[in-house]
């Protein structure tokens, strides 16, 4: 595979996970400086390492899950629990992953990371009550 069909396997793997609202939000606000990076992630993150058939995407979210608590990273913890429903994964898999964090990345990581959950679930009620 070259880097343009991995680059095009990787935006339909990255469209399919985190859905066509917050690609394109990505896509306009590439620049000239960040261009070259948005590009690896979508060929390397999204087309080599998502897109690999050995792990489900369900299991990845919930590695990713895990591994962005153990990073301390707010954002992007919030992004993968939104993009976590497309791939299967429910609230209650979500707090099993959070509770398993407790012990493995420490009480104040989890502590944390329930919290940003409970933002990302409010949210996604609040938009489906608007919806008709």
């Amino acid at each position: 595979m070259d880097e343009r069909e991995r680059n095009e396997q990787g935006m339909k793997v990255r469209r399919a996970v985190l859905g066509d609202e917050h690609v394109n939000r990505a896509q306009a606000s590439m620049t000239a400086f960040n261009h070259d990076f948005q590009d690896l992630i979508t060929r390397y993150a999204w087309g080599e390492i998502w897109a690999r058939p050995a792990l489900p995407r369900h299991t990845r979210s919930l590695l990713t899950l895990a591994m962005m608590v153990a990073l301390n990273r707010e954002e992007e913890f919030k992004m993968h629990v939104r993009a976590a429903f497309n791939n299967g994964v429910t609230r209650e898999q979500v707090e099993e992953v959070l509770l398993q964090t407790g012990i493995y990345c420490g009480l104040p990581a989890a502590n944390s990371a329930f919290n940003w959950a409970q933002q990302v679930f409010a949210a996604i009620d609040k938009s489906n009550e608007l919806e008709p």
